[in-house]
This record gives structure tokens, sequence and C-alpha cells, in this order.
């Protein structure tokens, strides 16, 4: 994948984690909630891996 596309993912997959975090707070599910911030870590992690390809070029 190319820095744009996983830049995509990232912005797709924090935006599904926070709303799993909110939904799990909202109603007292944790399960639901540990689901949202680690789909938010992810996308945290697929933006840096888009920044770096941005940096260092889309062959690493």
């Amino acid at each position: 994948m190319g820095e744009f596309t996983d830049k995509v993912a990232a912005a797709g997959n924090k935006v599904a984690g926070n709303v799993k975090e909110a939904v799990g707070k909202a109603t007292d599910n944790e399960k639901l909630v540990a689901e949202g911030e680690a789909q938010q870590a992810k996308g945290t992690a697929q933006n840096v891996k888009g920044s770096v390809k941005g940096a260092l070029g889309d062959d690493i």
C-alpha cells in the first residue's frame, strides 16, 4: 500500500475505533471499549507507516 492508502485506512480505523469506544462506554461494555481503543491504536500505527512511506518512498 502507498502512503495515501495507508493514511486513508488509518483514518477509517480511527473513526471506527472511536465509535466502538463511545458505544462501549455508553452501554457499559468494557470489551467494546477495549476493541475501540485497539482499533484506534491500529489507525495510529497505519498513519505512522504512511508518513514513513511518504518520507522514504513506498518501497519500504
